[in-house]
């Protein structure tokens, strides 16, 4: 079942799956669409597509619990696979400890995006952002509102930020360091974004930057 997220500039819909309870996101300007994260379950990812093209499946990072669905889709549709050049060898399989490589079902990366660059798909014009700390070649990307849209601009945050808290650093290949300095940047996103988080709640930024500045990460 789909769930619709209200208030972003675009429409975004999503779905909680797996065993850890993942927001997997499908994100359609009406004309193009793009797939975040597809954790698992391809069928039923292709289900909620209801027949209409993927342009695109972006990896905010290579955990094995945001790319289990990732190789199917890809067969399943055409549409490539565009990740961080970090994270790739955690998402094909190469990388990773013995537990992750155990977990991860092996997906090729077709493009790979870096911090900076604009990732266009269809109207869509998502800013990727570098966010370093749960893995090291973790992704943010970001849209803001084009001309003619109502709504607030929407950050995919993956496992960097979530609703009260921060994605975990006490993993072999985390930088609780990197960590710190990612959010630091993504608190200077406008206070009105809508962050659509890897599990859990979703929030914006301004409710974010609160705990931030009381941690001392920002000021």
């Amino acid at each position: 079942m789909t769930h619709s997220v209200n208030g972003t500039c675009v429409p975004v819909e999503y779905l909680v799956m797996g065993p850890i309870e993942n927001n997997v996101y499908i994100v359609d300007d009406g004309a193009s669409r793009i797939v975040v994260d597809p954790s698992c379950h391809a069928n039923r990812i292709l289900d909620a597509l209801d027949g209409r093209t993927v342009d695109a499946i972006v990896i905010t990072h290579g955990h094995f619990d945001h790319i289990g669905a990732a190789a199917e889709l890809r067969e399943a549709t055409g549409a490539p696979v565009i990740a961080s050049a970090e994270d790739t060898p955690l998402i094909t399989g190469e990388g990773g400890d013995a537990r992750h490589r155990r977990l991860v079902v092996p997906c090729t990366v077709d493009r790979t995006v870096a911090d900076g660059d604009i990732l266009e798909i269809g109207t869509m014009k998502w800013q990727v952002i570098a966010t370093p700390g749960h893995t090291p070649g973790g992704l943010c990307f970001f849209l803001q509102p084009s001309d003619g849209q109502v709504g607030m601009p929407v950050l995919l945050s993956g496992d960097t930020l979530f609703a009260g808290t921060h994605g975990r650093t006490d993993f072999p290949e985390s930088d609780p360091a990197a960590m710190s300095a990612s959010l630091k940047r993504l608190a200077e996103l406008p206070d009105e974004t809508i962050v659509l988080t890897g599990h859990n709640d979703f929030t914006t930024i301004g409710r974010e930057k609160r705990w931030l500045v009381q941690g001392g990460i920002v000021r």
